[in-house]
């Protein structure tokens, strides 16, 4: 299957469940774990506990009904909004929160964070943090200048999209057009973080091989920097796993703020 005959996610969506049994279960192949799960929860840790990345509102901005980045944002943020632009997104999200049947188990990303985080002996399980630290989960088009139109959001301190850009960006300028939407969510003095993948060019979910954005390091830089944007934190992992479902080359965690 060649690049044209990929799916595009905006157009043909994809099965959210499917998505997340395929890349973040225990059952995953064991280098997803290390590469798609530990590595930006680690990385988000370390970040969020050094204590500059705070305050009243993050906004999350992602593909698929993954939760795991925000395990430690919960901590430093009083309110998480999180937006989607798929149904079944949203409805699997709802369905975890409630904790309704059929919600997907996340229980091996919580018992992981107890170990490594120092929060072991906290009171109030994990979980239950994140689900009370997110306010409200929104339908968003990705296609409107106000992206959550009617309803306007406050300015964020923290906006960070996961995996997403290069998902929904058919090309360069694409990526260049939403990035810019997305950033308008961002008070002036607010942080950005990006989470993505180099170099890739598919994702595989079931049988559907969807279309991925192919860019590298130096477009990301380059762009932030023209973008008014510095980069305060960039961490690379490259890719671990052998499998042929996604074909990254890496995966990076990027940090930035607005110049003065």
């Amino acid at each position: 299957m060649d690049s044209c005959s990929h799916k595009y996610y905006p157009e043909d969506g994809f099965d959210s469940r499917e998505h997340l049994e395929t890349y973040f279960t225990m059952n995953s192949e064991r280098a997803f774990q290390d590469d798609v799960l530990k590595f930006p929860m680690e990385t988000l840790q370390h970040v969020f506990s050094e204590g500059h990345i705070k305050g009243d509102l993050l906004i999350d901005i992602s593909n698929g009904a993954f939760i795991h980045h925000l395990h430690t944002a919960n901590r430093f943020f009083k309110q998480i909004l999180v937006l989607k632009c798929a149904e079944k997104c949203i409805m699997e999200l709802n369905r975890w929160i409630n904790k309704r049947t059929g919600e997907f188990d996340w229980s091996h990303i919580f018992t992981y964070i107890k170990v490594t985080d120092g929060y072991s002996d906290q009171c109030e399980p994990s979980d239950t943090m994140l689900k009370n630290a997110i306010a409200e989960i929104l339908k968003c088009d990705f296609n409107k200048e106000n992206l959550t139109e009617p309803k306007v959001l406050p300015p964020a301190d923290c906006v960070i999209t996961v995996w997403l850009l290069e998902l929904i960006s058919k090309d360069k300028d694409d990526y260049k057009k939403y990035f810019r939407k997305f950033v308008k969510l961002l008070k002036p003095e607010g942080h950005l973080i990006l989470v993505g993948t180099l170099n890739t060019t598919y994702m595989t979910i079931g049988q559907d091989k969807l279309h991925m954005l192919k860019y590298d390091e130096s477009f990301i830089r380059n762009f932030l920097s023209n973008e008014g944007f510095i980069i305060d934190h960039w961490a690379i992992q490259k890719k671990t796993s052998l499998s042929n479902l996604c074909d990254y080359e890496a995966l990076y965690v990027l940090i930035a703020h607005r110049e003065n």
